[in-house]
């Protein structure tokens, strides 16, 4: 078991990778990484083209644990990283710039700005109420932005109905993407407070 020194060192030499340029790009591409792995837990739905995957968890930790700038780049390094074809999207697409233009596009391409908003929402809601309390109403508002530009994509794209649409995107993945925000601001709200403690 780690003394309480030891996690206070290991905390403190986070803090100082994360204050140099190569340190911050480190992080980054770990984040980036880590998004990756969570699009490939995916699990296909016979009746639409969107997978069920891990990655707006994954996002919202992005956002949550670097905050709204280092999230919108971290999540913009993300997208360039499938552009050029990395495997880092769920294996349910193309892949490349092809799943970036595809059903699941407008999903991908509001990642930065999901990742912004839980991120800075979260730290201003923080002055007033409790970290869990902030992430939990920061992670609905991000995610009801990622379920709308998902949605909308997709109707553009495919020109399908609207209800059409709630069923394809938005409905078989609400329980979840709830499931998700919880978790978010659970694991943020433990980081925070162990943080306090050190």
């Amino acid at each position: 078991m780690p003394t309480v020194a030891t996690s206070s060192l290991r905390s403190e030499s986070l803090s100082n990778l994360s204050a140099t340029v190569p340190g911050k790009l480190l992080i980054g591409f770990a984040a980036t990484a880590v998004v990756a792995a969570a699009a490939h837990v995916s699990v296909p739905l016979p009746f639409t083209p969107v997978p069920l995957t891990l990655q707006p968890l994954a996002v919202l930790g992005v956002g949550l644990a670097l905050g709204p700038v280092g999230g919108f780049l971290t999540m913009l390094a993300y997208l360039a990283e499938g552009a050029m074809g990395l495997p880092v999207f769920s294996p349910a697409g193309p892949g490349g710039v092809a799943q970036l233009m595809g059903p699941t596009g407008g999903f991908l391409m509001i990642y930065p700005a999901v990742a912004a908003l839980v991120g800075g929402l979260t730290r201003t809601l923080s002055a007033r109420i409790s970290s869990f309390s902030s992430a939990l109403i920061a992670g609905h508002i991000a995610m009801v932005l990622l379920l709308l530009s998902g949605a909308t994509w997709l109707m553009m794209l495919t020109h399908l109905s609207s209800h059409q649409v709630l069923v394809a995107a938005v409905l078989p993945f609400l329980p979840g993407e709830i499931v998700k925000v919880f978790v978010a601001a659970g694991i943020y709200s433990t980081l925070t407070k162990t943080r306090r403690i050190q």
